[in-house]
């Protein structure tokens, strides 16, 4: 890898290549998710999201799926680009596990990139007793489980619509 230093003399990192989804195409390849899901004849009664990046996803899948049960639950693990959480941490507040028992949930996230994140989610539906499939918008090579049903494939790093922009702040 090529040295890059800036004007201290600090070895600065080249930005990684991205890939970028805008609004139009997520709303096209969340129903294009959507169909594939019904045409692989699963039927979820749940559509549970991982949060944050897999909020929009789950609710644009279930409106397309018509359906009326959705959750989240809410993982951290990426705390920037390529800075991780030695492992994925639950976070508060959490589903109501009694209520999956026995259901076909679609767990829904943005990206399987390690796929450390939907594992433990996963491992933890299926602890309570539900069938679990999974769907997110892209995987990556390296990901420990690839999804049940996924749009794309891409090694680069992913600007997501939702999160291209930076936190909006109070104005003077």
């Amino acid at each position: 890898m090529t040295s890059n230093l800036d004007d201290s003399g600090v070895d600065v990192l080249p930005e990684p290549e991205r890939e970028v989804l805008t609004w139009d195409t997520f709303g096209e390849a969340s129903r294009e998710l959507a169909q594939t899901v019904v045409d692989s004849g699963f039927e979820p009664e749940v559509v549970v999201a991982i949060a944050r990046g897999g909020l929009l996803l789950a609710g644009s899948i279930a409106y397309a799926l018509g359906a009326k049960a959705c959750g989240a639950l809410n993982v951290e693990f990426y705390t920037g680009i390529g800075t991780v959480l030695p492992e994925p941490v639950v976070l508060p507040p959490m589903l109501d596990e009694g209520a999956l028992h026995g259901k076909k949930v679609l767990l829904v996230d943005d990206v399987s990139d390690s796929g450390r994140t939907l594992a433990k989610v996963v491992e933890l539906i299926a602890d309570w007793g539900a069938e679990v499939k999974t769907v997110c918008l892209y995987t990556k090579p390296r990901t420990i489980l690839v999804p049940d049903y996924e749009w794309r494939r891409t090694d680069k790093w992913i600007t997501f619509p939702w999160s291209a922009l930076p936190p909006v702040e109070a104005q003077a």
